[in-house]
């Protein structure tokens, strides 16, 4: 039988942090956010301390604090499911508009990965980076990471494995130069076309342009998740997440 096409032929994801809350008093492993298509997870969020709410103050257009617990290692994120395979479905862009009260002791990463589960852990299952050196625990990911554990522990740093370039782990040569600053938003942009090239913007100025940087035929999630470092609650502020890619009309 022929493909049939229909009208929808372009997935949007948007979500504001207008209406939906997702009360830090809640206990279960993950639970879905709004209306978009997005679900809180994390390690640590069946804990009573941690999850999103929305912010009541500096908060105009509407803001999703993701708060972790106050322990090492656990995180608190937004994520699709694995739904988005480059080949098929490119060009995929995400999108982000984020800040933090501060930029000690967290990591936090934006972007495409094959790790999704309900406890996701960056360190464990996606990403870490310490010194200059980036470990890529997931076989798949292409996205934007800080880290408070990096000698440059300011900067954005562009990250990517599972395409036909190598992930580069060396966090020099990774270094988008464009500080994060405390208390001051910036857009993160990643678009990846169908044959695994990606590009990088920050704020709207392109950054970085790496061919065969993420696999054409992996599933992926897209992921917006803030990690604690320490025996500390963090937070990352999120104005909204942004989400389109083709339909796959295949399946």
């Amino acid at each position: 039988m022929a493909e049939v096409h229909g009208a929808r032929g372009r997935i949007e994801i948007f979500e504001d942090f207008l209406g939906g809350e997702d009360i830090v008093a809640e206990t279960a492993a993950t639970r879905a956010f709004g209306g978009s298509g997005l679900r809180v997870l994390g390690q640590g969020i069946a804990e009573t301390d941690s999850g999103i709410t929305v912010g009541e103050t500096d908060a105009n257009n509407g803001v999703g604090i993701l708060t972790t617990t106050n322990e090492a290692d656990h995180s608190c994120g937004v994520a699709t499911p694995q739904s988005f395979v480059v080949g098929k479905m490119g060009t995929i862009i995400a999108e982000c508009r984020v800040q933090f009260v501060d930029l000690d002791t967290k990591e936090f990463y934006f972007g495409l990965t094959d790790e999704n589960e309900d406890a996701e852990n960056l360190q464990g299952s996606t990403i870490h980076a310490e010194t200059i050196t980036v470990t890529l625990s997931a076989a798949n990911l292409c996205g934007f990471l800080l880290s408070s554990e990096l000698t440059d522990d300011e900067d954005w740093h562009m990250v990517y494995n599972g395409g036909t370039t190598t992930g580069e782990t060396d966090s020099r040569e990774l270094d988008a130069n464009d500080d994060a600053v405390a208390a001051e938003w910036q857009i993160l942009r990643l678009e990846v076309a169908p044959n695994g090239t990606a590009r990088w913007y920050i704020d709207g100025v392109l950054q970085q342009t790496k061919t065969g940087a993420v696999s054409t035929t992996a599933e992926l999630a897209v992921i917006a998740m803030v990690e604690a470092k320490t025996a500390a609650i963090e937070y990352a502020w999120v104005d909204y997440v942004d989400i389109s890619a083709n339909r796959d009309w295949t399946v």
